[in-house]
């Protein structure tokens, strides 16, 4: 369901761990579809492959790829693969958790004519 903050659209998607203790379903967190200039935007947040996410509808998504408490970039390509943006960018990998390989691993599985954008390039 879309909804409105001081001229910002947006619609909220469940997001939790599947198999993972950290998220949980019942806590009732969110990622967000955010509209801008006709663009939907999904910030997916610590997250793993569920139904919901399966289920968005979106042009770029940002995407967790670290794998500890979340996806890893493997899970998170078929997820991308699956809903087909026309962007998707990697993310939560490479500081905390994961590693900057993840990005790369995540981009070597995502599916043409996804465009995977890599915000962390790897030797930094």
């Amino acid at each position: 369901m879309q909804q409105e903050l001081e001229g910002l659209f947006f619609e909220t998607v469940a997001a939790y761990n599947i198999l993972k203790p950290f998220h949980p379903k019942s806590a009732m967190w969110v990622g967000y579809i955010f509209l801008v200039e006709g663009r939907r935007i999904y910030v997916a947040g610590d997250t793993d492959a569920t139904s919901e996410a399966k289920a968005v509808k979106c042009d770029i998504a940002l995407v967790p790829v670290g794998g500890t408490y979340t996806m890893d970039a493997k899970k998170a390509a078929q997820l991308v693969n699956t809903i087909g943006p026309d962007v998707a960018i990697p993310v939560h990998y490479g500081t905390l958790v994961g590693s900057l390989k993840d990005g790369q691993e995540f981009a070597e599985n995502v599916n043409d004519p996804v465009r995977v954008e890599l915000k962390i390039p790897i030797g930094v």
